[in-house]
């Protein structure tokens, strides 16, 4: 997946497991931009009593760089607050919630939104902010959408927040994919190990129908940017933004003091990241990627051999027997993957893409790079640049963008003539995907924000 459960300690860790990251310029308010950030992952919409919601315990943070140095010039940051008002009841909710304040629902959370600018000015933008519960059924939440719309928080200076549950937009084949390497449409080409062959078929959403929990912010661009310049030129270097997320914790515990309660204590510790999609799950090896999870993108030099030589690109050909020969001569030349260097860790430099760039400099470093000064695209495509979208993924990333087949074409080759015209892709590659649009997402996504589709009830999970 994009970014669940992908790490040994973290997939133990789910309140703190960043699951999606998405940054885009607002279609429908195209001055300013919107960060969602991801946690909880593989959320099932019955799961009471005791419902899904944020760690109190965990700092979550959405950072910006926007010098491309790799360390984070603005960070907004997210902490949670519970509070159970009816102390004599098992129960999530007493009746029907039909707003915020209503007194039958028996655990809200509350949260602060704090903007930090490097080096350590600090101003609280919100405080006591409400998410709404989440989606139980009929009875409980019996009008969810505007429910949950009514937890759409202003900030001033034209920003809105919100924190809750959200239906998964990420959409990925999951049991077809770490069967090894399995993409169903092409699953007759798979290598057998002397079973039983596959047929081909269409796709399954793994993610379908379960939920997630998003942080989503839409601030002004010029929030966000180099001195807070608006630029008019995607060519203009003051443009390019890079964005992740993280979960922190204290860096100790002491487990059941006298009141029966845990108490945490010390300087948070970064245990959770997430940039590029699929960065730590598909390019860094298992005996690595808590560390990954633990490191800032600034020192991604360490894990860039990961990149230059994907394991994927060496796997496909073995993997699809006579399906990727141009691949497995690429591979076998140990060539360094300098396309997809520029797509995960440095941005893509002008030139490479006519029209386009958002490269922010040499420091290799995960994060996901918008240039904001590329609007909104009327009719999205969800491939995004190799489709000619230069407003899609690795262009920031839309919430509908198809990022698993994107990444699964780059690294299969079909990036690599950007930096070496000579290469001719595998006929295969541009047929690539595991078989799933945006339209195998049942909830659909909003138009506005903080446009993930409401969450699936409880009550109605198949």
């Amino acid at each position: 997946m994009s970014s669940h459960r992908e790490a040994p300690e973290i997939s133990k860790d789910p309140v703190a497991d960043s699951t999606d990251l998405y940054a885009f310029v607002s279609p429908d308010k195209p001055d300013t931009v919107t960060l969602i950030a991801n946690y909880l992952p593989l959320q099932g919409p019955d799961g009471g009593p005791n419902f899904y919601e944020f760690g109190d315990d965990v700092l979550y943070e959405i950072h910006i760089d926007n010098d491309g140095d790799g360390r984070a010039d603005i960070s907004y940051q997210f902490e949670f607050t519970t509070t159970v008002p009816n102390k004599n009841t098992f129960l999530y909710n007493t009746g029907p919630i039909e707003a915020l304040d209503s007194p039958n629902w028996n655990r809200r959370q509350t949260y602060s939104v704090t903007r930090v600018e490097s080096p350590g000015r600090c101003a609280e933008l919100g405080r006591g902010l409400s998410c709404p519960p989440c989606n139980i059924g009929p009875l409980s939440t019996p009008d969810y959408p505007a429910l949950a719309a009514s937890a759409v928080h202003a900030l001033g200076n034209g920003r809105s927040v919100f924190a809750g549950q959200r239906a998964e937009g990420f959409y990925v084949d999951l049991g077809a994919i770490f069967d090894l390497g399995v993409l169903r449409p092409f699953a007759n080409l798979h290598a057998t190990f002397g079973l039983p062959g596959l047929a081909k078929m269409p796709g399954v959403n793994s993610t379908a129908r379960v939920n997630v929990h998003s942080i989503a912010l839409q601030v002004p661009i010029t929030e966000l940017t180099r001195d807070g310049h608006r630029a008019t030129s995607a060519a203009d270097p003051r443009a390019v933004i890079g964005v992740w997320t993280t979960a922190s914790r204290r860096k100790a515990v002491i487990r059941q003091d006298e009141a029966g309660h845990d108490i945490e204590y010390g300087a948070y510790t970064q245990v959770s990241r997430l940039g590029n999609p699929l960065f730590n799950e598909v390019l860094v090896p298992m005996a690595r990627k808590d560390e990954w999870n633990a490191l800032p993108p600034a020192d991604d030099k360490a894990f860039a051999p990961y990149v230059a030589h994907p394991e994927l690109a060496g796997l496909l050909p073995v993997l699809y027997p006579g399906v990727f020969p141009h691949l497995a001569a690429l591979d076998a030349a140990k060539t360094a993957r300098a396309d997809l260097e520029a797509i995960l860790l440095t941005g893509i430099p002008s030139g490479v893409v006519p029209g386009f760039q958002n490269y922010t400099g040499d420091t290799q470093a995960d994060m996901l790079r918008l240039n904001v000064a590329i609007a909104p695209t009327k009719n999205p495509n969800p491939l995004g640049l190799i489709a000619g979208d230069a407003a899609g993924f690795p262009n920031g990333r839309r919430v509908a963008d198809d990022v698993v087949t994107v990444e699964l074409r780059a690294i299969a080759g079909a990036t690599y003539p950007l930096i070496d015209k000579t290469y001719t892709p595998d006929a295969a590659v541009g047929a690539i995907t595991d078989g799933l649009t945006a339209a195998d997402v049942p909830s659909g996504y909003l138009p506005n924000f903080p446009y993930l589709g409401v969450p699936y009830s409880g009550y109605t999970t198949a």
